[in-house]
């Protein structure tokens, strides 16, 4: 189970690198800013979810995932000559593979941690969605989780998911799995079929005209 976790945990910091890497150079952004951006989105979200747990930010502790980052993000560069021409739809499916796996791990990480489990759901969430966030608002971009898209809420199906197996007592790998498998496959079935949640709107004077 331990060596699960762990094999999860490297494939979500790579997925989460690459497609930061990717939001970089469609920006046309420097190796420096390259790096930056990959690690903002790999690591970002793990690191909040650490400090408000008060617990050993995990990058600190365990050095080799910012070696991880840094090699995916330079091998994004020298492989990935140009970056516009790769479809911003496998950007959006890169992002929705990382979100389902940090949400997930982050919800598992967080009840062993002792948080209640309304808290571990939360957290989960901001494990998925803060490290994007950030990418997007250095890139000057509206955040996914802030647009009409189907994004937080897929974080929370495989947080609530993985809760809910955990307590009808499932093997912690098989909650794992399923719950990532659901999130994933809500957020592509939103990219896919461009399922939204109605947006909020507040006619201002010259709409009503």
């Amino acid at each position: 189970m331990v060596e699960l976790l762990f094999w999860l945990d490297i494939f979500g910091i790579i997925v989460f690198s690459f497609s930061g890497a990717l939001m970089a150079g469609r920006y046309k952004l420097d190796p420096f800013g390259v790096v930056v951006l990959a690690s903002v989105t790999a690591i970002g979200g793990g690191t909040i979810r650490d400090v408000i747990l008060q617990t050993p930010v995990f990058w600190l502790e365990k050095t080799y995932y910012l070696y991880v980052v840094l090699a995916t993000a330079l091998l994004t560069i020298v492989l990935i000559r140009e970056p516009k021409r790769i479809p911003k739809r496998f950007l959006l499916i890169a992002d929705a593979l990382g979100l389902a796996l940090f949400a997930v791990l982050g919800t598992q990480k967080s009840l062993d941690l002792g948080a209640a489990t309304p808290v571990a759901i939360v957290l989960g969430t901001i494990t998925g969605v803060a490290g994007g966030m950030i990418r997007d608002v250095l890139c000057n971009v509206i955040p996914m989780i802030l647009r009409q898209e189907i994004y937080a809420l897929a974080a929370m199906l495989g947080g609530g998911l993985f809760v809910l197996l955990e307590y009808l007592a499932w093997s912690e790998s098989h909650a794992l799995i399923v719950s990532i498998s659901a999130a994933l496959l809500l957020r592509l079935a939103a990219i896919y079929w461009h399922v939204s949640l109605p947006a909020f709107h507040i006619p201002d004077s010259e709409d009503t005209k």
